[in-house]
C-alpha cells in the first residue's frame, strides 16, 4: 500500500506541475498577443476616444458659430 500511494503522490505532483507550465504558457501567449494586438493598432492612424470627442465637440461649436453668423446674415441682408 506504500508504494502505491508513492506512486499516487508522483502522478499528482506531475499534474500539478503541468497545469503550472500550462498557466504559465496561457499568460505568456496571453502577453503576446496583446503586445501584438497593441504594435497593430499602433500601426494605424486610429484615433483616441479623447481626440474624437475634442473634434467632435469643434464640429459642434462650428455649427453654432455657422447657424448663428447665417441668422446674422439674413437679417442683415433683410434690412438692406
Amino acid at each position: 500500500m506504500q508504494t502505491r500511494n508513492k506512486i499516487l503522490d508522483d502522478i499528482s505532483a506531475l499534474m500539478t506541475n503541468a497545469m503550472g507550465v500550462a498557466q504559465g504558457a496561457k499568460d505568456e501567449a496571453s502577453t503576446a498577443m496583446g503586445s501584438m494586438m497593441d504594435r497593430w493598432l499602433a500601426e494605424r492612424d486610429f484615433v483616441t476616444r479623447e481626440e474624437f470627442d475634442a473634434v467632435r465637440a469643434m464640429a459642434q461649436k462650428a455649427r453654432e458659430e455657422n447657424a448663428a453668423l447665417s441668422a446674422r446674415l439674413d437679417a442683415l441682408e433683410g434690412k438692406k
